[in-house]
């Protein structure tokens, strides 16, 4: 079951055309998987401090499907695809929410897959994953 959180599109989001810009659907994937690692209680400044280690995306690839606009509550999910030594794959998906409960399910209008590698936060070089955290994450 993947991680969903809520995400309503600003001014601030879209373009002149008040459709909202590409680039920020990388902002919603960020989010969501932030929110989602803390809700397994990892904060990601708190694993910092105690592991010396931190996430850094090392690869994004988005696909578009269907424009957002302006007011629209998009559902951002977060699902951990695959988990290795030094990396996660997570798989992300933005849903346009139906606001009728009986209708059909939302309406996916980007995905994507991250995959987010772990490095030493002061030197910035690969590190494998603490098993305690692979542990966390599973």
């Amino acid at each position: 079951m993947p991680f969903i959180w809520p995400v309503r599109i600003y001014w601030e989001d879209t373009d002149a055309g008040g459709i909202v810009f590409y680039a920020n659907y990388l902002k919603f994937f960020e989010r969501a998987r932030t929110e989602w690692l803390r809700s397994l209680g990892l904060e990601q400044s708190r694993l910092r401090e105690h592991s010396g280690g931190m996430f850094v995306v090392t690869e994004a690839r988005v696909r578009y499907l269907r424009p957002a606009r302006l007011d629209d509550e998009l559902l951002v999910t977060a699902q951990l695809q695959e988990a290795g030594r030094a990396s996660l794959t997570i798989r992300q998906q933005a849903l346009l929410k139906n606001e009728c409960h009986s209708g059909p399910a939302p309406t996916l209008v980007s995905e994507g897959t991250i995959r987010i590698g772990w490095v030493d936060a002061a030197s910035l070089r690969p590190a494998r994953i603490p098993n305690s955290l692979l542990e966390q994450l599973s």
